[in-house]
């Protein structure tokens, strides 16, 4: 499975959270909301998730192994760094 785009929504915001990410995958499926965080040792992303009646939050897609998982942040990432500063969209743009 090969990304094909990546698009980032930067948040002009104070906080952890940096910016909404859009991924396609060949071409044909797409997964909207994955966060790009700010942690304590470097930004990480986060899974589209939901709350659940007990108020746990799950995910709603991720990644099955460490290998796949690793790849997908290290292209977000790289693509989040390389996103022009001033590039803030509207956060409900693909929701």
């Amino acid at each position: 499975m090969n990304i094909t785009d990546i698009r980032i929504r930067r948040v002009n915001a104070e906080g952890k959270l940096k910016a909404y990410v859009t991924i396609t995958f060949n071409d044909c499926f797409v997964v909207h909301n994955v966060k790009v965080i700010a942690g304590k040792n470097g930004a990480f992303i986060a899974m589209p998730s939901r709350k659940t009646k007990t108020g746990e939050y799950k995910d709603i897609v991720h990644p099955i192994n460490s290998e796949f998982r690793t790849k997908l942040q290290e292209q977000i990432l790289e693509a989040y760094e390389n996103c022009p500063e001033d590039q803030v969209g509207d956060e409900d743009a693909d929701l």
